[in-house]
């Protein structure tokens, strides 16, 4: 599904996000990347989605080199790609049913076919009855069920989430996890980036250490840090 090999990223000369990543993440897994602010989480994620290029090196998502795409063709890779992020990014004059919808216009689906796709994604993340609402109106639980509701509209291979727990409390992080579980079983590979590693501990899933820009892969542990994990078993969420 992704494959990294010899992966590297510099803003400027001397500030060097990722140096030398290579890795594989195999369709359908679910896969934490962890590590400390300022250890490439982000960037690693930008790549993926083809916001930015690599510096150097080769990515492939689903066997596409995806550094080398034309600005034409990135649109229609990212149609593909599910992308959550911690704050949301939901636009606060349109309502929950136009922020979905939004993501669907590129697709040119009739007005009647972008309803029944997002009220059914909706359903499956417990806010069917909201399509009405505008984000102000939500809880900052609900505004990120509204955000990955859109990210898996149009049913993503792959899902990437930068800190979709950042800003949630523990209950509601663990509400998150689950909603991620269920499109995880669905078939969709799952690349979660956070730094909480209670939360980490509790699914017993493949982690990706980033440490100052260079990758540790290793399961975990349960007195896992940035730099030190093996695995634990899974502990039912609630």
């Amino acid at each position: 599904m992704i494959q990294l090999f010899r992966v590297s990223k510099e803003y400027g000369r001397f500030r060097h996000a990722l140096a030398d990543v290579t890795c594989t993440i195999e369709r359908g897994e679910f896969v934490f990347l962890t590590g400390p602010s300022g250890a490439g989480k982000s960037t690693f994620l930008k790549l993926l989605f083809r916001d930015e290029p690599p510096t150097s090196g080769q990515i492939l998502v689903n066997g596409r080199n995806i550094g080398v795409l034309p600005p034409s063709q990135i649109p229609y890779f990212r149609r593909s790609v599910g992308v959550v992020f911690q704050d949301f990014k939901l636009i606060r004059r349109k309502s929950v049913f136009e922020n979905i919808a939004f993501v669907q216009n590129v697709l040119g689906l009739s007005r009647a076919e972008q309803k029944r796709r997002a009220y059914q994604v909706l359903k499956r993340v417990g806010l069917h009855h909201q399509m009405n609402a505008y984000p102000d109106e939500l809880s900052g639980g609900e505004q990120q069920r509204v955000a990955i509701a859109r990210a898996i509209v149009n049913e993503p291979t792959l899902l990437l989430a930068d800190e979709p727990t950042g800003n949630l409390d523990p209950v509601l992080s663990e509400e998150i996890m689950r909603l991620f579980l269920e499109i995880n079983i669905r078939g969709t590979t799952v690349l979660v980036a956070t730094h909480d590693f209670d939360l980490i501990r509790r699914m017993g899933k493949r982690v990706l250490s980033l440490d100052r820009g260079r990758l540790r892969d290793a399961p975990l542990r349960r007195d896992a840090s940035p730099t030190a994990v093996r695995e634990a078993p899974f502990l039912p969420l609630g």
